[in-house]
């Protein structure tokens, strides 16, 4: 399994920054994670790395954020693609993409491809899913903006099996003790509390940007 960074507010060298996650998750089938904030980042990006809209099979948005939601008319270009979004989105944003697309309602916690599930709806004043995927190490826990609290969130994906990663953006997480024993540790996006990350978990601790390729 291979995870590519397609947005990010940081960048590497032929990438573009822009404030926004996306992640591509190449497994069995191509799933995206997320979309970023505009159609032309997360397209250049994409380019950058081979990806054309018709290679994605299905796209999870982890909650109803423009900078999580606004790259989707990139990936809409393809019309088999389909896209999973939380229950409580908003009307408007699932009437934009049920023009273009399959729309799939998330609630509970469910299996989106091989290997790769959704935690389903967990709530705090923010609705959010972060996605599960099963690797050979363990489990990788992908997270938007982890608004609900990432310890919750991993408190779910624990029951998938032992946590090998985290990546994503963690928001105000400070509640760290709940990172022990995690191997690989990528806050990217709205992350604030990177420095203190990097000194409790030095060797765990990964820079993550736009970009960055992970393979398990």
């Amino acid at each position: 399994m291979k995870l590519k960074i397609l947005v990010d507010n940081q960048a590497m060298s032929n990438f573009r920054a822009e404030w926004g996650f996306s992640c591509l998750v190449e497994a069995k089938e191509n799933v995206l994670f997320d979309t970023g904030t505009s159609a032309d980042v997360l397209a250049f990006n994409a380019e950058k790395f081979g990806i054309k809209p018709e290679q994605i099979s299905k796209v999870v948005l982890s909650h109803d954020h423009f900078d999580h939601t606004g790259g989707l008319e990139w990936v809409l270009q393809n019309p088999k693609v389909k896209v999973f979004v939380l229950d409580s989105f908003s009307d408007e944003t699932k009437q934009s993409i049920e023009k273009k697309a399959e729309l799939i309602e998330v609630s509970k916690p469910v299996e989106i491809s091989r290997s790769v599930f959704s935690t389903g709806k967990l709530s705090n004043s923010i609705d959010e899913q972060g996605l599960v995927l099963e690797v050979k190490e363990g489990v990788i826990v992908l997270v938007g903006c982890s608004h609900p609290g990432l310890e919750k969130i991993l408190k779910k994906a624990r029951k998938y099996g032992r946590i090998h990663a985290v990546i994503g953006g963690f928001h105000d997480f400070n509640k760290f003790d709940a990172l022990e024993k995690v191997k690989i540790i990528a806050g990217t996006h709205c992350t604030e509390h990177k420095t203190e990350i990097q000194k409790l978990f030095p060797k765990a601790f990964t820079e993550c940007s736009a970009g960055t390729e992970f393979e398990f």
